[in-house]
């Protein structure tokens, strides 16, 4: 439990700048509760890949938390999020992962709802029951250049800044015409923030992903967080200035608040894609990228998700907290809809890089929360040369948590 001396304003206050957080934001009950309710019941969350839902009637489920959600493609097209709950006596709509269905039947007494959310029959309800007034409670839902976005607070913050800016980026990757070629999810026992901090460094990459380092680079000056192309390794600048010159946007650009990330980077010695030979997995690519070494774009945005949109394919990575100490981690790799497994691609060349490394992050997430968990853990410092990203994203947090705290502390006082 956290340290009753210590408020959680007081441990965000007293923290040291370049350093790891106290032990408490790893393993408390009540700070992981105010995680879900200040970021992940308040912020855009990233879903899922809108191939997922191919037609409609086409759903999956999905839960945040408390909240368990239908994600559902309507009768127009429309893709929409609605409460996995019942409007009579709340019993749960939906209980397979996926599906396909004509209405939204409950299974307790046969409420009948349309696909996007509307009540069509209750039988037996009496001649004064309003039938629109007991429709599926929605959930704020954007798509996002084939991204589908969600948000559980009452009212959304804004997403066009984020949309408008991260269109450009997306477009050249044509993700409105991709299906999912395989989709995994694993969980990872640690925090939801150690799995962030993790991602956000490749200072352990060399010790732990050999499949990884074939491809992806480990000069932390190319995955940094700075937007000065001056900064940059020549390489990389010259590969961002050729890749702008050919219509691509490429150049770094960060949210003024630190949630998001965009850059694209060249993969190491000219390589083309994450395989393990460093050539192209999908013959019928994914996009309109001109050159096949066009790198990845890196794209992240918290608290739920980084991307790497290549120029054959995409990948796109779901985080979702489930306990203190306990993270759902899920992937889906993105290859064009008429790609076809066997002959445009083999799927386990195109998995096997990230299956290795995200196997290999767990262990890495695992034994880094064993660690926490010990009472002789203290917060230790970052490496400012490897680690600015994680030390970006601690900021982030920090900074993110206080200032929704405050109005609550306010109002309460």
């Amino acid at each position: 439990m956290m340290d009753a001396s210590a408020s959680l304003q007081e441990l965000l206050a007293r923290h040291r700048p370049g350093h790891s957080l106290e032990q408490a934001f790893y393993t408390d009950p009540e700070i992981f509760q105010t995680d879900l309710e200040q970021l992940f019941y308040r912020d855009w969350l990233f879903a899922i890949p809108a191939c997922l839902l191919p037609k409609k009637g086409s759903y999956v489920t999905h839960k945040v938390g408390a909240y368990g959600l239908i994600i559902v493609r309507g009768q127009d097209g429309e893709i929409r999020a609605l409460h996995n709950t019942c409007r009579h006596r709340g019993s749960t709509l939906c209980h397979a992962s996926s599906g396909h269905v004509p209405k939204l039947v409950c299974p307790y007494h046969q409420w009948t709802y349309e696909l996007d959310g509307k009540l069509l029959w209750a039988r037996d309800m009496g001649t004064d029951f309003d039938p629109s007034k007991h429709g599926l409670k929605t959930v704020h839902c954007r798509e996002l250049e084939g991204l589908v976005y969600i948000c559980l607070a009452d009212q959304a913050p804004d997403f066009d800044a984020f949309a408008a800016t991260a269109t450009r980026y997306l477009l050249p990757h044509d993700l409105t015409n991709a299906k999912v070629a395989h989709q995994s999810s694993i969980v990872e026992n640690g925090n939801w923030k150690l799995v962030w901090e993790n991602n956000r460094e490749c200072y352990h990459c060399a010790g732990n992903h050999p499949s990884l380092c074939r491809t992806f680079p480990e000069d932390p000056r190319v995955t940094g967080m700075s937007e000065d192309i001056s900064q940059l390794p020549p390489v990389v600048a010259d590969h961002v200035k050729r890749m702008e010159a050919a219509g691509i946007p490429s150049v770094y650009k960060v949210a003024e608040s630190g949630q998001f990330r965009l850059a694209r980077m060249p993969l190491l010695d000219g390589a083309q894609s994450y395989t393990m030979d460093g050539k192209i997995a999908v013959q019928k690519r994914l996009g309109r990228i001109p050159y096949l070494d066009a790198g990845t774009l890196l794209k992240f945005h918290y608290p739920t998700t980084w991307n790497h949109f290549l120029s054959d394919h995409s990948i796109l990575f779901r985080v979702t907290p489930i306990s203190p100490m306990e993270t759902e981690v899920t992937t889906f790799w993105l290859v064009n809809k008429d790609a076809q497994e066997g002959v445009d691609y083999d799927i386990d060349n195109l998995t096997k890089v990230w299956i290795h490394t995200n196997d290999e992050d767990r262990e890495v997430v695992e034994n880094n929360q064993n660690g926490i968990n010990s009472p002789a853990y203290e917060p230790g410092p970052y490496s400012a040369v490897q680690e600015s990203g994680v030390i970006q994203f601690i900021d982030w947090y920090r900074t993110t948590l206080g200032q929704r705290l405050s109005p609550v502390l306010m109002a309460a006082e």
